[in-house]
């Protein structure tokens, strides 16, 4: 099979897996709060990296190297998807994927603070390109912004932070520790933040599917996307990803009878823009 091919298989689990995902949250959401949801994804994401660390030996690999690292990754991962789940549940899931993709963009304009790369001509483009289509899926009046947009945009922040991140711990850190520290820290953040007011809902049998949907698809989606990678180019898997918005889109109106906004394809196709040109010059620069 074509790495191409072979990446787009792994992809459509990535996809699929974001998705169901945005719509488990959204249906658990009538008994869980973003916090309690957060916590029992840990849980059940430990459980899975512990069963298979200890069936393939990997929990060897696991360093207590880069504490600090880990910890800021996984705070700034925590508030992210926890601002994801809320914008679920009160906006299109179209304009939340939409928004979500500004993620790299924002990678590009952080990046100087956080891994001393050089900020280019190219990226600072590729940014303002981003801005503009955040801009256009938002509709920045004073309908159109509310907690929910906020709450989306926030999130391709810290997400962009939680990339950044990674990206120093995969210089030392192995995949397993990674994903080991992502969830035992924040299933101890999860209950903290769940147990503030003094009562933790448990999950009825109506919300309990959905809850390990939540789990399952959380780890599945990250590691379709990181086998992806691992076989083609980001300048093939990004264009793939963005199949992302059209399916969650249609999922929303038959789903929740969710209006299909035009706006938010133009906005997304901007962002999109906006990623793929400096993708592609970077890889362009990659290969001279």
């Amino acid at each position: 099979m074509r790495p191409v091919a072979h990446a787009a298989l792994w992809m459509s689990g990535s996809i699929a897996s974001f998705s169901a995902m945005a719509v488990a949250g959204r249906e658990v959401a009538v008994q869980l709060d973003t916090f309690e949801i957060m916590m029992y994804r840990s849980l059940i994401g430990l459980f899975i990296v512990l069963s298979i660390a200890g069936c393939t030996g990997a929990w060897r690999q696991i360093s207590t190297q880069h504490m600090g690292t880990h910890v800021m990754r996984n705070t700034a991962h925590f508030a992210g998807q926890n601002l994801w789940f809320f914008a679920v549940t009160v906006i299109p899931l179209a304009q939340v994927f939409a928004i979500e993709f500004t993620s790299p963009l924002w990678v590009i304009v952080l990046s100087p603070l956080i891994l001393g790369e050089r900020l280019t001509r190219m990226r600072v483009g590729a940014a303002l390109v981003g801005f503009i289509g955040i801009l256009i899926v938002a509709r920045p009046t004073v309908e159109g912004i509310n907690a929910g947009v906020v709450a989306a945009a926030s999130a391709a922040i810290f997400f962009a932070l939680t990339i950044m991140l990674t990206k120093k711990l995969t210089r030392t850190q192995s995949i397993t520790g990674i994903l080991f520290f992502l969830t035992a820290m924040q299933l101890v953040m999860g209950v903290i933040c769940a147990g503030f007011d003094g009562d933790i809902a448990v999950p009825n049998a109506q919300a309990l599917p959905y809850v390990l949907l939540i789990g399952v698809a959380g780890l599945l989606a990250h590691f379709c996307l990181t086998n992806a990678l691992s076989i083609a180019p980001a300048t093939v898997v990004v264009p793939i990803d963005f199949i992302r918005l059209p399916v969650i889109a249609i999922v929303g109106m038959l789903v929740y009878q969710e209006a299909l906004d035009i706006w938010v394809f133009v906005g997304a196709g901007v962002i999109f823009i906006g990623n793929y040109a400096n993708l592609w010059v970077e890889s362009r620069k990659a290969s001279v």
